[in-house]
């Protein structure tokens, strides 16, 4: 599939406007988060919910910015720099790329040459720091870096991990795995779905017109909960979503 690049800056209503209602690389992971029994975890379900409502012209409440956030937000330059003087690789702005139907969208932090992707994480916490750069656990962060290789057809991503105070960076490379981007992807089309038919309910709520098809779907899959009249109970469909890793 075809991605547009937006290269309007991060934070600004322009940027914030061609975001809207996208599934974005930064919730990947939270997109395809599963309860131990297999349903749909509560942060899965958020983040459709903020989708649907965006979808159909709302706006979902501002994300707070941690601390955390801020910093990787400033650390970033200095470990481009760190990054490309250890590595001899030139980093390029990317800005944001989205596919052509708006549905899925990567920020990464940089490309390189024809094949790469840099993305950049500092360890601000330390349980963070012991996690991923001591144990070179990178679970919090993969199905963003795997999402930008699938997205912009790239065959490799330098997840860089950056601890300023010490100094120190470490860069562990991700390859292009297909069977993996696979399974990735199915979940992420199937998080999509779901996140339409949330938004069929809600247009259907709003009294705005459903085709005949769009009723359907929407009686097919989301049915009143019997034990709360003003609620309603998601019924995904029957199959689970693959597991990635």
């Amino acid at each position: 599939m075809s991605v547009t690049f937006d290269t309007n800056e991060q934070g600004s209503e322009e940027w914030l406007a061609v975001r809207r209602g996208v599934i974005t690389g930064s919730r990947f992971k939270d997109a395809l988060d599963r309860k131990k029994n297999g349903d749909l975890s509560d942060k899965c379900l958020g983040y459709a919910y903020d989708l649907a409502r965006e979808r159909e012209g709302g706006t979902s409440p501002e994300k707070f910015q941690t601390q955390a956030m801020r910093v990787g937000t400033q650390e970033e330059p200095l470990a481009r720099l760190h990054y490309e003087a250890e590595t001899g690789e030139l980093v390029d702005t990317a800005g944001f790329a989205y596919t052509e139907d708006r549905k899925f969208g990567v920020s990464v932090d940089g490309l390189i040459a024809h094949d790469g992707t840099w993305e950049c994480k500092t360890m601000v916490s330390s349980a963070t720091l012991f996690t991923a750069m001591v144990d070179e656990d990178i679970s919090e962060y993969r199905q963003q870096c795997v999402g930008g290789l699938w997205l912009l057809h790239r065959e490799w991503c330098d997840l860089t991990l950056w601890a300023p105070d010490l100094r120190f960076m470490h860069v562990i490379r991700i390859e292009r795995n297909e069977s993996e981007i696979e399974a990735l992807s199915m979940g992420l089309l199937e998080f999509d779905r779901l996140v339409e038919r949330l938004r069929l309910r809600l247009r259907e709520r709003l009294g705005r017109h459903l085709a005949p098809d769009e009723v359907a779907e929407v009686a097919e899959e989301v049915e009143p909960e019997p034990a709360a009249p003003q609620a309603v109970t998601l019924r995904v469909a029957p199959q689970a979503l693959p597991e990635l890793f």
